[in-house]
């Protein structure tokens, strides 16, 4: 979980990180939103391409000039990006496209809209050779992600932007090859053997799901843009020097909430009182005598959330079900 640093080769990163998003995605995203009042469409500014600029700066370390074609980055990563800015939503009413700039929808009127936020990060995994060259050739794959840090409260005009890593050769990290080897194994293979003629979905990948967690993303950096819709202005709350070794920073804390009461019983049953106490609010320090025989909900409420020692005692949970991509999608080429 070491980058080489023969490869950091970009310095100067916050600074450089604030120019691009200002040059390449606040301001366009501005522009589209004045236009998109005028043409009626969508003011998405795809974030593909610059968020492989941005995972360059946040590495320090240079593309290959290859496009959808070759690696990502210099040290062979795999980057991943995903935005769930300005996503298309929908009228409850009369289930016309509503844009998230829209108060009311342009057909009915209707106030009641159904803001979306499901954007997620996809894998395509078509042949053993895909699934080695992800899983054991890919050493780090990192996943970036835009999103509205208070979208429910309905604030739209804050942004955050935060990316995660994955080693894939770590011990750490050996539940995301699991996910994909059970993806191409089960799901995809499985779809194909029941219908050859049909392309199957690649594996979606969601941003704060269980399986997000349960692999033990690292977050490297996080930025919140205020007034992003007017006068942007760029926060950098966390960011990773590119030179630091991983391998001795903690992983994503994951909510509690997520866990079933049967997932979460499980992590009381089999863990350790000291792996549970240092994870317990503390308002709750009074009761840690008796923690594991507090109901459910008390114990769901008492943690903090749950760490990478306490996910260690969880089991895979795959909820994937075999689906048909609508259209052709293909990933990369070595």
């Amino acid at each position: 979980m070491q980058p080489d640093k023969k490869l950091i080769k970009i310095g100067n990163n916050l600074a450089q990180i604030k120019q691009l998003l200002s040059e390449i995605v606040l301001q366009p995203r501005i522009n589209a939103i004045k236009w998109s009042v005028i043409t009626k469409q969508t003011p998405n500014i795809k974030i593909g391409y610059p968020g492989q600029h941005l995972a360059s700066l946040i590495t320090g370390m240079f593309g290959e000039r290859t496009g959808a074609r070759g690696n990502d980055l210099a040290d062979g990563s795999e980057v991943k990006s995903c935005s769930r800015i300005d996503q298309l939503d929908l009228c409850k009413d009369c289930k016309s496209p509503v844009a998230r700039s829209e108060v009311n929808c342009s057909s009915c009127n209707s106030t009641n809209i159904l803001r979306k936020d499901d954007s997620k990060w996809l894998f395509s995994v078509k042949s053993e050779n895909d699934l080695n060259v992800l899983t054991k050739e890919v050493k780090r794959v990192l996943l970036i992600m835009g999103d509205y840090p208070n979208f429910n409260k309905g604030d739209f005009n804050t942004l955050r932007f935060q990316a995660f890593e994955i080693w894939t050769n770590s011990p750490r990290n050996a539940r995301f090859r699991e996910i994909m080897t059970n993806y191409y194994k089960n799901i995809y293979l499985g779809h194909k053997k029941k219908n050859i003629e049909k392309t199957p979905a690649p594996k979606n990948f969601w941003p704060y799901s269980y399986q997000f967690y349960i692999c033990n993303p690292i977050q490297t950096f996080t930025c919140i843009i205020k007034n992003a819709n007017s006068k942007p202005k760029i926060e950098i709350l966390h960011y990773v020097e590119p030179t630091q070794d991983r391998s001795r920073l903690a992983s994503v804390i994951m909510p509690s909430v997520i866990l079933s009461d049967l997932e979460l019983e499980l992590i009381f049953k089999n863990s350790k009182s000291t792996e549970i106490i240092r994870m317990i609010k503390p308002e709750f320090k009074s009761k840690l005598g008796k923690i594991k025989n507090l109901s459910i909900k008390e114990k769901r409420v008492a943690l903090i959330g749950i760490d990478e020692t306490l996910r260690s005692y969880l089991p895979l949970r795959d909820t994937d079900k075999i689906s048909s991509a609508k259209n052709q999608y293909s990933r990369r080429i070595n």
